[in-house]
């Protein structure tokens, strides 16, 4: 069965919104930590927020190897109303949730990503769905946005992989538990 992996990028207070305003270097040990999760994925889930701003963005980016991987990679995006944008290889996810990754997870392939989409992760998490986080803690406290963990969802995780990267951030994956 394949995996659903969310990768988020937090601050250390658990802000996942707008992390460009505290990921503020990305060095090569982050690059290559986003190489390593994205080399699994087959397949994206994407929440209809990130997907509209990111169908707006990464169809003309050069920042590699991302663009290419989130170009060419089967997007589902997660909405009740039709996406303003279109991109390629898109198919929209209308209600079913629980359905539809139950289903997904039995196709052939390989890992399953979510990147950004908070609420989708969150409602992946409550419903079980999710198998490993990836996470990048930035060394920063950000204080104002949504937060990954806010609503108070019991998860253990089990701590796979731990590195800090030369600029300090931590590079974190754990495996989702009951």
């Amino acid at each position: 069965m394949r995996k659903v992996v969310a990768y988020e990028l937090l601050s250390l207070d658990g802000v996942a919104e707008q992390p460009n305003e505290f990921i503020t270097q990305f060095d090569d040990a982050m690059r290559e930590n986003l190489d390593r999760v994205i080399a699994t994925q087959d397949a994206v889930l994407l929440g209809r927020r990130t997907y509209d701003d990111w169908a707006r963005f990464w169809p003309t980016s050069d920042i590699q190897p991302f663009s290419s991987f989130i170009n060419g990679v089967e997007k589902f995006v997660v909405t009740s109303t039709a996406p303003e944008e279109t991109w390629a290889n898109t198919t929209v996810v209308d209600g079913r949730l629980v359905e539809f990754v139950s289903e997904l997870r039995q196709r052939p392939g390989t890992d399953i990503g979510v990147h950004g989409s908070i609420a989708l992760t969150q409602s992946l998490l409550e419903q079980g769905l999710v198998d490993e986080l990836r996470l990048v803690i930035a060394p920063a406290l950000h204080m104002r946005g949504r937060r990954l963990f806010d609503r108070g969802l019991s998860r253990r995780l089990t701590l796979t992989r731990h590195v800090t990267s030369p600029s300090g951030y931590l590079l974190l994956d754990f495996q989702v538990g009951g």
